[in-house]
């Protein structure tokens, strides 16, 4: 167990954070043990439980739970609980997973760990020193970035049709009461020109009109990924435009797919590093869940206010 501190606007004081890693769970079937990394304020009770699920990088390490500190650790300081998973898709897993079925990218069991977690989430509470009985059970939102993306919009209600069966994939998590969506894939069919299209068959049925649960969609207003499509920085805005709502985008100036930095710490990858843009992105996100889970808090209609009125604004925010 690691203990940090992440500096917090509304004080400018550090916030003490724990980290404690790994947390091993067998699911029934899984080739291997799920693994996870837990990362939660020191302080407080009460909390509300964000789910992460990592994307599919280059790096080895970033594709798992030792990623995503830079975000985890901000949100943790921010009074959340947050939950990573190293996924079967991720890079530390690669070559005794390579050869089964759904690999490399193991879409439809990513959303079965989040699943999962939740069904543990009581024994997952005890196993961490300093967290049994602050974690608010009811209070639980997902997130996740570029494919993590894909797993929170499926958790979140969104349907696709599975490649290798025909049949519909409805993999919603009715326990998971809100979202975001970070640099999320797109709509899928005829716009899926790219290198990618052909790897990724399960993008091609992406429907997003069944995903009604509250949702912030973030997208880098620099973030072309021509290696899906030629669509530009809009294809990552469609989880916004086409789902029926109540959704709210947050469009970041100057972002690129890696949104500052969310994934790691000075990692090679990121090549729009803005430690400035990470920590305004923690706290927007943060404002809007913090919202969505506790009804009537106004953090997220302040965060709002204070955007419109900066003078150096970091994105813009519309809703529906």
């Amino acid at each position: 167990m690691s203990a940090s501190t992440e500096n917090t606007p509304a004080t400018g004081l550090p916030a003490p954070v724990l980290s404690y890693s790994p947390v091993v769970l067998s699911p029934p079937g899984r080739p291997v043990d799920l693994q996870l990394r837990v990362t939660a304020p020191v302080n407080g009770t009460g909390l509300p439980t964000i789910l992460l699920s990592h994307g599919h990088g280059p790096s080895h390490n970033l594709s798992s739970l030792n990623g995503y500190g830079p975000l985890a650790n901000l949100w943790a300081a921010l009074g959340f609980v947050v939950i990573q998973p190293t996924h079967l898709s991720s890079r530390t897993l690669a070559g005794e997973l390579a050869d089964l079925p759904g690999a490399p990218f193991f879409w439809r069991s990513r959303a079965g760990d989040m699943t999962y977690v939740l069904d543990r989430l009581e024994a997952i509470e005890k196993t961490v020193p300093l967290l049994a009985g602050r974690i608010d059970h009811g209070s639980v939102a997902v997130a996740g970035h570029s494919l993590g993306g894909f797993t929170a919009s499926q958790l979140l209600g969104a349907r696709i049709t599975d490649p290798d069966t025909g049949q519909e994939a409805n993999l919603i998590e009715p326990r998971i009461r809100t979202g975001v969506l970070l640099a999320a894939p797109g709509r899928g069919g005829e716009v899926l020109t790219g290198l990618m299209a052909e790897k990724t068959p399960f993008l091609r049925t992406m429907d997003f009109s069944t995903m009604t649960a509250p949702t912030l969609v973030v997208a880098g207003d620099n973030d072309d990924s021509r290696h899906f499509t030629d669509m530009g920085p809009a294809w990552h805005t469609d989880p916004y435009t086409l789902a029926p709502g109540p959704m709210t985008l947050l469009t970041l100036f100057g972002a690129e797919h890696g949104l500052g930095g969310i994934a790691g710490y000075d990692a090679a990858e990121t090549t729009d590093e803005n430690p400035r843009l990470v920590a305004a992105l923690a706290h927007l996100t943060a404002a809007y869940l913090r919202t969505r889970l506790r009804p009537g808090d106004t953090a997220w209609q302040a965060a709002c206010d204070a955007l419109a009125t900066s003078p150096d604004p970091v994105g813009r925010v519309e809703s529906k």
